[in-house]
């Protein structure tokens, strides 16, 4: 193996421009080819090798892929870096559907030597991260249930964009970002046994939804609302954790269009006298080093030989049989799109 990890970026888009920043600020790690479909093959100006085909890039001389491509290619370009010996960074969600994540791991489980990691970065968020502290201590007593908003003012640009097409994205704002507050929710509560939801595209009418409304609870009886949509009319992220002797409350989180708002993190301790008012606390996070963290956690773990703290394919998979129980349990929504093929 290299000095530094030979890393080739399929899908050399805006999240793909983006993961070279970080990969070039990790020392361990070196850009030598990227792929798009925009692309002609050759070499680009900063003499980093260009194909104009994912599946070409996987001929170059690498160690590791970045895979950012649409959701119906994705799996396949994962499985066949896999199938290569190249260790895999894939971009959420990991497929259309619980099917695509399934034949990812059976092609993993060949390669017990290699890594796969996928992008959840809203754990490497500091809120996040100090919630989860929080939670964990008891210093504000049991966990009681979670309320969740995450929201855009639309899926995206519409004229020509494949998110808006079921056939290629498998599904719509719940699967492209409401996925990101289900894995948080599994990572403060645990899994969730018992689910209801009312599922609609009765605004957008695109064959995905756009507004998707669950209500779920755990086996120790914690119960979790969320609401993912694509008519917020301005972006939105908030969640609301109570617990026996407080709360926390996330408002607002970093990214990269800087649309949410600052993020915050807001403690609430109950007070001891009944009717006194509760004691707030809030913190402000102005640094976004989310997505750098899980790709220098990626690079550890190829280097030294470390288990996928957070994003591996378990979780994954997980959280992806989360979204399609949301969807079935809508049976309206099960039967228009004959989801109860799906693996839930």
């Amino acid at each position: 193996m290299a000095t530094k990890l030979r890393v080739g970026i399929a899908g050399y888009g805006v999240v793909g421009k983006r993961r070279r920043e970080c990969i070039d600020r990790n020392p361990q790690l070196e850009t030598v080819a990227v792929s798009d479909r925009e692309l002609s093959t050759g070499t680009m100006p900063d003499g980093i090798r260009s194909y104009s085909d994912a599946l070409a890039l996987l001929d170059d001389e690498l160690d590791a892929v970045f895979v950012s491509l649409p959701n119906d290619l994705a799996p396949r370009v994962s499985i066949a870096a896999l199938d290569r010996g190249f260790h895999v960074f894939c971009e959420k969600p990991p497929g259309r559907d619980v099917n695509d994540i399934l034949a990812v791991c059976a092609e993993e489980r060949k390669h017990p030597e290699l890594k796969l990691k996928y992008g959840f970065n809203h754990r490497y968020h500091d809120s996040v991260i100090q919630a989860k502290k929080l939670i964990e201590s008891k210093s504000l007593g049991q966990l009681i249930n979670l309320k969740g908003v995450y929201g855009k003012s639309r899926i995206i640009s519409f004229a020509s964009d494949w998110r808006t097409r079921r056939r290629e994205a498998g599904g719509g704002i719940l699967l492209d970002q409401g996925i990101h507050l289900l894995d948080m929710m599994r990572l403060f509560a645990g899994e969730f046994t018992d689910i209801s939801s009312f599922i609609s595209n009765e605004y957008w009418h695109h064959d995905v939804e756009d507004n998707a409304y669950a209500l779920m609870r755990t086996s120790e009886g914690v119960v979790a609302m969320v609401h993912s949509s694509a008519t917020q009319w301005r972006h939105q992220f908030r969640l609301e954790i109570t617990l026996t002797e407080g709360a926390i409350v996330l408002g607002g989180i970093l990214s990269g269009s800087k649309s949410y708002g600052d993020e915050t993190m807001t403690t609430i301790i109950k007070s001891p006298e009944e009717g006194a008012m509760p004691v707030e606390e809030t913190t402000t996070y102005n640094i976004d080093h989310s997505w750098q963290d899980e790709i220098n956690e990626f690079s550890e773990a190829i280097l030294r030989n470390k288990p996928i703290r957070y994003g591996n394919s378990q979780d994954a998979l997980r959280t992806m049989e989360l979204v399609y129980r949301i969807y079935c349990a809508d049976q309206d929504w099960q039967r228009r799109f004959g989801l109860s093929g799906s693996p839930i």
